[in-house]
């Protein structure tokens, strides 16, 4: 029986993904809750299921060190005074979303006094720097999961855990024609589309462009009847990359477009990825890749003494196996991107799709659902 019929939930999302993941979350609960207040930090989807952001969440979606350090003062006087309102008034539950370098040192003030306390999206912890496991055990009582490997590796260090599926699987459709695609976006719906995806940041797409660009010219050496897309983030990021293509790949047949990524993934027959989500989005819209990423040389020295996961790529791992075509680094040369793209839009190709499917409907769980449940345990307990 519920103890409460007005619960106080806080919840902090530090960026876009994490108001995305909070809206769903928030609705379910609400439905549950009628008369719920829910306060903390998010952004509009977030604030339009009533949530009170007592800061601005774009305050808190700060990238990269130097950064960091650019708005420190800000960034603690945000926490302290979100610790300080959190344990005055006392809510039923905490839920952090993602941001754990903000997040964590919070919950751990909470649960230090007493208040029960939720991590949503593991920190990639059971990659890198594992040793991070004891301080998440003294900041959260329960993570939700996107991956169901994230899952396991909690249970091995018994922290309670729910695999609740990502909601990715629940948006994306199991079954996106490639010709509804290119009708949308005004694409020739004969000819044969490689997608080049070299990153949404400036220094990815300066590390990676030249890269796909080069790989993408001998392609289309091989098979002059190919032609090339591209979606950009934003204009700016178009601009970069429309100048590298002037520079070193002129006379290639490429289309940029404004947003629209993964509508862009669904019109191509075979992708060339930079990793990260998007490899995930280009699995669930079931299209065939390859899989590249280059650090700068510190980090990759860095990374590659900390790194402890066998594949780098988010298909990879969610099936255990070399799925797709991974390179990092050194390995990610022109020769291995050409010869592994070939494959990629050979016939054989198709066996990795099916696989696709079978991964995308163990992920698909219904992650507003399953979320708002384990919420609901704390606040009925």
């Amino acid at each position: 029986m519920m103890t409460h019929q007005k619960p106080l939930i806080a919840v902090i999302a530090g960026e876009h993904s994490g108001d995305l993941l909070g809206a769903g979350m928030l609705g379910e609960l609400r439905a549950r809750f009628p008369q719920a207040e829910f306060i903390g930090v998010g952004g509009p989807l977030m604030q339009a299921q009533g949530l009170t952001s007592l800061v601005p969440m774009e305050d808190l979606a700060v990238m990269g060190i130097a950064e960091v350090f650019g708005s420190l003062f800000k960034l603690l006087g945000h926490r302290r005074k979100l610790v300080n309102t959190f344990l005055q008034r006392r809510p039923d539950v905490f839920i952090g979303i993602d941001a754990p370098d903000f997040n964590l040192p919070i919950a751990k003030r909470l649960k230090a006094a007493g208040i029960p306390t939720v991590h949503y999206v593991s920190p990639s912890v059971w990659a890198w720097r594992q040793g991070r496991i004891h301080g998440i055990k003294q900041s959260v009582d329960h993570v939700l999961c996107l991956l169901p490997f994230e899952k396991e590796f909690y249970d091995q260090h018994q922290l309670a855990a729910t695999f609740v599926g990502h909601p990715l699987a629940d948006s994306i459709p199991m079954h996106w024609a490639k010709s509804s695609a290119r009708e949308q976006l005004g694409l020739d719906a004969e000819a044969t589309w490689v997608g080049v995806l070299p990153g949404s940041r400036k220094g990815e797409i300066a590390r990676m462009a030249p890269l796909f660009l080069a790989v993408a010219e001998r392609l289309l050496q091989q098979n002059p009847q190919l032609k090339f897309v591209t979606p950009m983030i934003s204009e700016s990021r178009a601009t970069q990359f429309r100048v590298l293509q002037q520079q070193l790949a002129p006379q290639l047949p490429l289309t940029i477009i404004d947003g629209h990524s993964r509508e862009t993934m669904a019109a191509c027959d075979a992708l060339m990825l930079t990793s990260g989500t998007v490899t995930l989005e280009a699995m669930l819209i079931k299209r065939p890749m390859v899989v590249a990423y280059k650090f700068n040389w510190l980090s990759f020295h860095m990374i590659k003494r900390l790194f402890k996961a066998p594949f780098f790529s988010l298909p990879n791992l969610l099936a255990g196996e070399a799925l797709v075509p991974e390179f990092a680094q050194n390995e990610a040369t022109v020769d291995s991107l050409v010869t592994a793209m070939q494959a990629q839009l050979g016939p054989q190709a198709e066996q990795t799709v099916q696989r696709f499917t079978q991964l995308h409907e163990q992920i698909q769980r219904n992650a507003d659902v399953l979320s708002a449940d384990v919420v609901q345990s704390f606040i009925s307990a």
